[in-house]
């Protein structure tokens, strides 16, 4: 049995975001006491702003709706150690871009979704707190991609290792391939 359509989307949704973020992240100019948000930088705050949503969407459909029970071959430490990682991954993707939302508020930087919508500052301008976020923001998000790296992985290793359903729950319906 694997998730419904709805989860399917949002994990793919969510993670095709975050890859985006990342190249926008890489790719924009370092920020400085006097950087403007402007341009990449813009994009880079709205773009966290949507995957804080569609994030706080996912975890309320998550608690909402049950997740697909494993294969019958999962080891109690393989169950335990996914439910960790799962929830280590939910914390980073919720805590990562308020840190980043943190960091822009206390900048003076207005923080808006898709451009149109405007969102609270979090900190005041000048805020030390507010500042420091910036640098565990860009700490946090190397943990992201290691739980991302660790969470992809197994998923890889329980299709062409164990050749269980794993992958499979997550996958499209029509993007069957085998593991045999």
């Amino acid at each position: 049995m694997g998730y419904g359509v709805t989860a399917r989307l949002l994990h793919w949704l969510v993670l095709v975001l975050i890859a985006a973020q990342y190249v926008i992240a890489w790719t924009m100019p370092d920020v400085g006491p006097h950087t403007l948000p402007t341009g990449l930088i813009a994009g880079h705050l709205s773009l966290g702003a949507l995957i804080l949503l569609l994030v706080l969407g996912r975890v309320l459909w998550r608690l909402s709706h049950p997740v697909p029970p494993p294969p019958d071959t999962l080891p109690p430490w393989q169950g335990a150690l996914s439910r960790l990682v799962h929830l280590l991954l939910y914390a980073t993707l919720l805590l990562l871009p308020l840190m980043g939302w943190g960091n822009a508020s206390s900048r003076g930087w207005e923080v808006t979704l898709a451009g149109y919508v405007h969102l609270p500052a979090l900190f005041k301008n000048g805020s030390h707190f507010g500042l420091a976020l910036g640098d565990i923001h860009a700490v946090t998000a190397i943990v992201l991609l290691v739980l991302i790296g660790l969470h992809s992985a197994a998923a890889l290793y329980h299709h062409f290792i164990v050749k269980d359903q794993t992958l499979m729950r997550m996958l499209p319906r029509w993007s069957r391939f085998s593991c045999r």
